[in-house]
Formats: structure tokens, C-alpha cells, sequence
């Protein structure tokens, strides 16, 4: 299943036909402002609308993604309270759309050290699952490319953050090639992305990998900075994105494109183009 991150601008429920204008059959969403604290409460006509729009289009909300503010790991009690709260209401706003994935950034220690970073990010999580206990919806830690002081760019640090968790079966992965690969990870060749493979499944598991975010990058593998670029046109390439999108593991999760927006030349949406790329190596 393909997709890409889509704009709600105008309306929740634009973002799906935004979506099936591009040729998606999944799509992801911020489900608000992701740059300020304040949230209001959903209306039941703007959950309608959205309901009614998905059954229009046949595209599926696969996720949401959280705020850019939330930061489960800050050192600062008064940000890690404000964080626990907003990723409490995206967990609600997800759970009434009937989206059934939250995905956030771990978070950044922020200087503290990545084991106290890691020990509160854990804590969050338990208090945030405990007060929403009843709803549909799984959080997904997504991989990063460890730029800063971010943590999540070890297949290790995600597991010890699962690991501290109560409710680990509210919890799941998403991976972004970039990050991974901004990272260190290796997937350029076969045997390469078969071990990147088996790493996974032995610290995490496959069963935990519910998306793949699929973005080439624009800088170095291990340079540790966060620069999405389009499929094939960074340091990735399109041979490891082939192997991706064809490796039998991955037959029934959804991938969804964060590369960056707006048009070509011809007025053509590059979504549109980044998505042609897939499917044509996808078919290759």
C-alpha cells in the first residue's frame, strides 16, 4: 500500500481527497497545528466530514503523526508534562478519525544523557497509555537519524524504551529509510538489507513494524542529519528502495512518503512523481 503525508489544509477531510488525487491508497496526517501547544476538541461535523470523505475516496488513514513539539525525553519537567498531554489528545483526535497509528519522535535528552532520556521517555509512555486506556490506537516510535541529541537511531534504543513499557502491545515501529540510513545503517546491496533485516526482527522484532516511511536522502549515510530528498535523487538510491518495496516481509505495510512537496516544471505534484518511482520499481 502506497501513500505519502498529506496536507489537511481547509479541513480534515481535504487531506483524503488530496490523497486520492495523487493516487493514494493510504495516507498520513497531522490532525493539527503541529507547531503550537494548543489543541481544541474535534466536532462531531469535522469527524463526520472526515468519515464520510474516507468512504468517498476508499483511502485509508493509516496514521497520524504527533506534534514538533512534543518531547517525551526533555530533562524539563514542565515540557515533558506539556508533551505528555498533547500525545495524550493526538491519541484521542486519532482514536475518534479511527486512525489507528500515532507516530512520534522518541524525543531528545537534550544534554541529560540518552539513559535518562530513554528512562523518561518510558515513564511518559506508561502514564500516557494508562490514562488512555479503552482506545484503538497504537503509538509508533519512529526511527531517527540521530542529528542533535535525539534518540531512537538504534534499532536498541527502541527495544529498551519497549522494554520499560507496561502496555507494549500499544506499541509498534515506524521506520524512515532516511533516518536509518542518516543513521549508519547499511541497506545498499543485498546482503546488506537481508542483515538490516535480521537485525531488526533479533532487537525488535518484525511484528512490531507497522509502517515504513519511504524518503531517500539527501545527505551521507551515518552524517546524523535529517534532510529528506525524493526517491532515487539522494545518497540512497533507487536500488536499495527496490529491495525495499519487493522484500516479502514487508508485503502487507503501508509506505508512506515524506519527501518534500510542491511541483515540478511542469505543474506536475511531485507526490505524484515520487510515487510513480515506487510503483515502478515496485513492478520492475
Amino acid at each position: 500500500m502506497l501513500g505519502a503525508h498529506v496536507s489537511i489544509s481547509g479541513g480534515l477531510e481535504k487531506a483524503l481527497f488530496r490523497g486520492e488525487k495523487c493516487g493514494c491508497q493510504v495516507i498520513q496526517v497531522f490532525t493539527r497545528n503541529p507547531n503550537r501547544w494548543a489543541c481544541g476538541k474535534l466536532s462531531s461535523e469535522e469527524t463526520d466530514a472526515f468519515h464520510t470523505a474516507r468512504i468517498q475516496t476508499s483511502v485509508v488513514p493509516v496514521a497520524a503523526h504527533d506534534s514538533y513539539l512534543i518531547n517525551l525525553a526533555s530533562p524539563r519537567s514542565e515540557n515533558r508534562r506539556r508533551s505528555l498531554q498533547a500525545l495524550q489528545d493526538e491519541l484521542v483526535r486519532a482514536d475518534l478519525l479511527s486512525i489507528p497509528y500515532v507516530v512520534i519522535h522518541p524525543g531528545a535528552h537534550l544534554g541529560a544523557g540518552e539513559k535518562r532520556g530513554i528512562r523518561h521517555i518510558a515513564e511518559a509512555l506508561n502514564r500516557v497509555l494508562d490514562r488512555t486506556l479503552g482506545l484503538r490506537v497504537q503509538i509508533l516510535l519512529e526511527t531517527t537519524a540521530g542529528q542533535g541529541t535525539s534518540l531512537g537511531y538504534r534499532f536498541e534504543q527502541l527495544a529498551e524504551i519497549i522494554d520499560r513499557t507496561g502496555s507494549q502491545d500499544r506499541l509498534g515501529v515506524c521506520v524512515d529509510t532516511c533516518h536509518i540510513f542518516a543513521a549508519g545503517y547499511d541497506f545498499g546491496d543485498r546482503e546488506t538489507f537481508d542483515k538490516l533485516i535480521r537485525d531488526f526482527d533479533t532487537i525488535i522484532g518484525l511484528n512490531r513494524l507497522k509502517l515504513i516511511h519511504v524518503n531517500d536522502s539527501k545527505k551521507e549515510q551515518g552524517s546524523r542529519i535529517d534532510r529528506h530528498g525524493h526517491i532515487g535523487k539522494g545518497f540512497i538510491g533507487e536500488r536499495s528502495f527496490s529491495f525495499l518495496l519487493k522484500a516479502p516481509e514487508f508485503d502487507e505495510l503501508p509506505f508512506v512518503l515524506e519527501t518534500p512537496k510542491g511541483t515540478d516544471p511542469s505543474g506536475t505534484d511531485l507526490d505524484i512523481l515520487n510515487l510513480g518511482v515506487l510503483r515502478r520499481l515496485m513492478e520492475e
